[in-house]
């Protein structure tokens, strides 16, 4: 795509933005919804046309080249991207579920399953990648001078001497007994050609008739084949087979790759020249600039002397200084403001004298009077909070409001025919630029003009001493200032380590095995299918166990984004730990690496079996505590890790676990999570696969986010057959049954699958496969050596699940529509009862 198809993109999306906030902003100022189905029915549609226009808007930041509209799309990008983030919020908040489904409104916006991925920017670790490449060769030398090399380590087994002698012996009578086979095979086939050879010769039509029907028979059979093939592989019974990409593809691919290139170059020289036309303008304008501020102040102090009989005060640099005062406002309209200010300072004197005259009977009797008005005024606001729900207002919006009208003024009919290489605008930098200097002269202007207007004081007004007093008024408020700064720094933490340096530190984590190397995973490798029946089964007040692919969208939504976007993670909800829990092989680590990899951030491993024996004692793991956030928080955004979390806050501790002390993180891990600000891109993330064994009160305070991980269903194991089988080298022909196989392994996780997958695919089988095709009765043996996930442990995790914050709700939130369905049956019954009595009484009196 060229570089004007990106931006007919670009205008495109926008468009669909401006519709969209069009039909949200009368939403945030309507009065509360009573129909729960309706609100879920709105914060949907909203999501989706959000969802596609970050999809598109992703794309054209990644390709189009020029350095000052990527800039205009890049906040619009990050305000749609923490708009999501917040509607997902929103539903969660108010189905009380982490799973939400859509299948029933996809065919209203002409979307497809795959729509539905959350697109995961590719900025986030292309933007970082020399800083990235830097730390992993830090990484890598640490490890090599501490001699923790990391190898793959090959299992070696002990062989006697006798076992040894006997394996050659078979081996070479093997060898001699092919060679003899080979050389018997040769001098059969001599004696048939002489054979064939003496033979009489055929006539030329019966050989010419034999030749055809050999040839006709194996054209048809071919072509049949093949339409077969085709059929099949359109009806989806069949994958399709992998072709290496044609030229063209390779070409786009080419094409994309450098345009990041080009990127690169103009964004060099974009900010060369903003350099460069800074200092033209200070020198050239700069001059101009400074005397046309000097006469516009000058002439408001004539103006101000004339309209109210004296000068007035240049507002000082916090209230904004000389540009407050021309905001688009006359003379006596700032003389105006200005004596209601001193107005108001006055009656809030004289009010302060009075309420100190006044006794502190009267205060207690106000104060109860204001807490029992406070109290009826609270449960009035609550009564209205529970009639209805409303939308809470956005930290996002504004950003994406401003973001469109910056677009629509500047970019959306500005003719770029000649800018065919897509470079920097000169014109708009120098406008930029101007206003720059012109704030910085402002700066030094205001000063001259303060020192200019003391002067005419002086010699026109005399007023000495009002300035005296005013001097000494903010000397006192600066020693108040200074006393209150000096109270908040003693509530500071001290720095036990302010003497090293990160660089240090981090060794020092690396060498202990608390950071380590994140595998280069992809969330996109995280395979899972879509889930069809979810909407229907709610409907039928069934609740669906969540697909694999709601997984994925929810780790891309509660991870990826936030701590890939300061903005995100700084205006959106703040979510400082995140909980996986599930069966053993979902992929709940596999999960937290893609997390790693995705955002470019680094591992720390805090889990009770690599803690075991480090940092002893209390000081010790406050020392550890202390150097892994510090580090987290210098080199975000960082994933502190925390394997077999239910340890941590185990109810009994097991015999064989004690000398690990697994509860030493339970108290400090609650201290350390509050400190963690919105500006910190620190995601505490834990992965356990029992949950019930640890304290749920505890657990669940530090582990607000879950997400429960389920055994996958028969859509995400036929798609993990076919994507790992394709893995691993295996050529998928239409004797091995897909679908079988998915069927029978109902109750097997992926790691099972993977595991078996691996244990029949060796090189030897791998290389057989021409002539003796693959058959999915190979796969069952290594299959029946693992135990599945079976009924009763689903059934535990549903029931821990139930029992946690989310869960709790939901239930409440069931048997109150349960309770109200009733109330609405009952009520419908007396009506009718009594209008059957009502028609009985009328008829009796015609009869009689």
């Amino acid at each position: 795509m060229s570089q004007s198809a990106y931006g007919q993109m670009w205008d495109a999306a926008q468009g669909a933005l401006e519709d969209l906030l069009e039909d949200e902003y009368p939403t945030m100022q309507l009065h509360p919804q009573k129909d729960r189905l309706q609100v879920f029915q709105t914060l949907a549609t909203f999501y989706l046309r959000y969802l596609k226009i970050f999809r598109a808007l992703e794309e054209v930041y990644d390709q189009i080249v020029h350095p000052q509209k990527r800039r205009v799309v890049h906040q619009v990008l990050e305000g749609v991207m923490g708009r999501l983030v917040e509607l997902k919020n929103e539903m969660v908040e108010l189905e009380y579920s982490e799973f939400h489904y859509f299948d029933d409104m996809l065919q209203d916006f002409k979307m497809t399953p795959e729509d539905l991925e959350v697109p995961i920017p590719r900025y986030f670790v292309r933007e970082k990648m020399r800083a990235l490449k830097e730390r992993e060769k830090m990484l890598a030398h640490i490890l090599a001078k501490g001699g923790r090399q990391e190898h793959k380590t090959v299992p070696v087994q002990s062989m006697s001497v006798e076992r040894a002698v006997w394996l050659l012996q078979v081996s070479e009578r093997a060898r001699q007994g092919r060679l003899r086979a080979h050389f018997m095979k040769t001098i059969r086939q001599e004696e048939q050609r002489r054979l064939q050879g003496n033979s009489s010769m055929l006539d030329p039509n019966q050989a010419a008739t034999c030749i055809q029907k050999v040839w006709r028979g194996y054209r048809d059979r071919r072509r049949i084949n093949k339409e077969c093939l085709e059929e099949m592989i359109f009806l989806g019974m069949i994958p399709a087979q992998q072709t290496t990409p044609s030229p063209f593809q390779l070409h786009a691919q080419q094409v994309e790759s450098r345009r990041h290139c080009v990127q690169e170059e103009h964004e060099a020289e974009y900010q060369r020249e903003l350099v460069n036309i800074k200092e033209s303008v200070w020198s050239v304008d700069g001059p101009d600039i400074k005397e046309s501020l000097q006469e516009q102040i000058r002439q408001w102090f004539l103006e101000c002397r004339d309209a109210t009989g004296k000068f007035p005060d240049l507002p000082s640099p916090e209230d904004g200084g000389s540009a407050s005062i021309f905001a688009q406002k006359t003379p006596e309209q700032v003389a105006a403001e200005f004596a209601a200010k001193e107005e108001e300072k006055e009656k809030n004197k004289k009010s302060k004298r009075e309420k100190d005259k006044k006794g502190n009977d009267r205060k207690e009797k106000k104060k109860g009077k204001k807490g029992k008005m406070k109290g009826k005024k609270g449960k009035g606001d609550t009564e209205e909070e529970e009639k209805g729900w409303k939308m809470t207002p956005s930290n996002f919006l504004p950003t994406v409001v401003e973001g469109a009208k910056l677009y629509k003024e500047v970019w959306h009919n500005r003719e770029e025919k000649q800018n065919f290489l897509q470079r920097f605008d000169a014109q708009l930098v120098r406008e930029e630029k101007r206003l720059e200097v012109e704030e910085e002269l402002r700066v030094q202007v205001d000063e001259l003009m303060r020192q200019e207007l003391k002067n005419l004081k002086l010699v026109v007004d005399r007023d000495k001493g009002k300035k005296k007093k005013k001097v000494k008024k903010s000397s006192k408020k600066k020693k108040k200032k200074g006393r209150k700064a000096g109270k908040k720094k003693k509530k500071k933490e001290k720095d036990l380590t302010a003497e090293r340096t990160i660089e240090s530190l981090y060794e020092e984590l690396v060498m202990e095995g608390v950071i380590i190397r994140p595998k280069n995973i992809k969330l996109s490798d995280y395979i899972g299918e879509y889930s069809y029946l979810g909407t229907t089964l709610r409907q039928a007040d069934i609740e669906p166990m969540p697909s694999l692919s709601d997984v994925r969208q929810l780790m891309a939504l509660y991870g990826v984004l936030p701590l890939g976007s300061q903005c995100v993670h700084e205006r959106g909800p703040l979510i400082r730990a995140l909980l996986l829990t599930g069966p053993a092989g979902v992929g709940k680590q596999m999960l937290v690496h893609a997390l790693c990899t995705e955002t470019g951030a680094n591992l720390f491993d805090l889990s009770p079996a690599t803690l075991a024996g480090k940092y002893p004692g209390k000081s010790g793991l406050q020392y550890l505590l202390h150097v892994v956030f510090k580090v987290a928080r210098q080199l975000q955004p960082s994933v502190i890790w925390i394997g077999d979390a239910e340890k941590t806050f185990y109810k009994k501790v097991p015999k064989l676990e004690k000398e690990m002390e697994p509860k030493r993180l339970k108290k400090n891990l609650p201290k350390v999570l509050k400190s963690i600000k919105p500006e910190d891109r620190v995601l505490v993330v834990g992965t356990t696969r029992r949950p019930f064994d640890a304290d749920i009160k505890p657990f669940c305070k530090v582990y607000k986010k879950i997400i429960l991980i389920p055994r996958p269903d028969y859509a995400s194991r036929f798609t993990l057959w076919k994507e790992l089988l394709q893995a691993g080298g295996a050529q998928l022909d239409p004797k091995l049954d897909l679908s079988s196989l998915a069927k029978v392994t109902d109750g097997y996780t992926q790691g099972h699958i993977l595991q078996a997958i691996q244990t029949v695919l060796n090189s030897h089988r791998l290389n057989q496969q021409t002539k003796r095709p693959l058959t999915a009765v190979e796969f069952i043996p290594p299959l029946a050596r693992q135990d599945p996930v079976y009924k009763e442990e689903e059934e535990a995790f549903k029931a821990w699940y139930s029992r946690t914050p989310l869960g709790k709700k939901r239930a409440r939130a069931a048997k109150a529509s349960e309770q109200e369905g009733h109330k609405k049956g009952k009520t419908k019954g007396g009506k009718s009862q009594k209008k059957e009595k009502k028609g009985k009484t009328k008829k009796r009196k015609k009869k009689k």
